[in-house]
């Protein structure tokens, strides 16, 4: 979910990428045979997509039309979203984009037992991971703000959020990314398209194959601090396609307080950062708002409760790495173990 997923692109393509576009073509946009790479900024952060086609179509403008819509529904960062507005109890029509994403999570969040819930947004922000400052939180503070949390606080009724009472607030922030790669991936298979990958901020949609006419291959960062740089220091790589895939981790967002790291996965149900001892989790699943929102519960659930949901949900596959003394120790679900072509290089 946060840079932790790395597009492989062997040597010759990475060179054609760096030199000069040639007269006419948009420096958004390179070509290399009939595979067509179209990349820029959305949803405060890099995009992807690498499609197959014949015709050499450019949908840039297309997908920076879908990333606004999105936005405009649940961007917490835009004021006039539709989520912004909920979020400050003014009157507004929901629209598809919200009502899919509200109603996935609401299932993840009784999937998981709560371990992914969308609505405890006012538990983010008091630690500093959603809109506003961190500031001096206290056990008082966090159990006067769990009374506010709960998807059973809000719901649709006639297209309008309907709430308990005007502090309950809710994030997207967990599965928008994911969401959106969707929501695009969607938008080139209409145009024809079946060989493509789609990745907004490391969450990706994958489909058909890559230009070598193989599956699309994933690197895996290794999880430490100061592992700041996308597929500089891989821990695994991943032949995948037909898939979605996600991760989460908690290397590059947290902050040292008092000698004491704090990190951005928070416990929905102690309203404190999670305790486990995962580092990192990626998930593989039919969909990228299922795989974007359940690497986010794994890194709360940890390594047992993680391998009891996978017994429930074998579309699900995952690549978990958690520390274990000294060292790091991988968890690699059944499913996935063929998929892990090169580790640790």
């Amino acid at each position: 979910m946060k840079y932790s997923i790395y597009i492989l692109l062997m040597l010759p393509i990475i060179a054609s990428c760096r030199s000069r576009q040639p007269a006419g073509q948009p420096d958004y946009m390179t070509v290399n045979g009939n595979y067509v790479t179209v990349s820029g900024l959305a949803l405060g952060t890099s995009f992807k997509i690498i499609y197959k086609d014949t015709q050499k179509r450019d949908f840039y403008d297309s997908v920076m039309n879908l990333f606004n819509e999105f936005e405009n529904s649940l961007s917490l960062y835009r004021q006039n979203s539709i989520i912004s507005k909920v979020n400050r109890n003014e009157e507004v029509v929901v629209d598809s984009y919200f009502i899919k994403m509200f109603e996935r999570a609401r299932e993840i969040t009784e999937q998981t037992g709560g371990a992914f819930d969308i609505s405890a947004a006012p538990l983010f922000e008091v630690w500093g991971w959603g809109e506003k400052k961190k500031i001096m939180v206290t056990p008082e503070m966090i159990d006067s703000l769990k009374q506010y949390t709960g998807m059973d606080k809000i719901r649709i009724e006639g297209g309008k959020v309907i709430k308990t009472g005007p502090n309950v607030r809710i994030s997207s922030n967990a599965i928008a990314k994911g969401y959106c790669s969707d929501i695009v991936a969607g938008f080139i298979e209409r145009q024809g398209i079946a060989d493509y990958l789609v990745e907004i901020g490391g969450e990706a949609v994958l489909k058909g194959k890559n230009r070598f006419g193989k599956d699309w291959r994933m690197g895996i960062d290794k999880p430490f601090d100061g592992n700041l740089i996308p597929g500089q220091f891989l821990q695994a790589v991943v032949n995948i396609s037909d898939k979605a895939l996600a991760t989460s981790g908690d290397y590059r967002r947290y902050y040292i307080e008092d000698g004491k790291k704090y990190s951005h996965t928070i416990d929905p149900k102690t309203g404190y950062s999670a305790k486990q001892n995962v580092l990192s989790v990626t998930v593989a699943a039919p969909d990228c708002m299922t795989a974007d929102a359940l690497a986010t519960a794994f890194m709360v659930m940890g390594v047992e409760k993680t391998a009891e949901f996978l017994k429930y949900h074998p579309e699900i596959e995952v690549f978990l790495l958690y520390a274990d003394g000294d060292g790091v120790k991988e968890f690699v679900s059944d499913n996935m173990k063929h998929r892990i072509v090169n580790e640790k290089r």
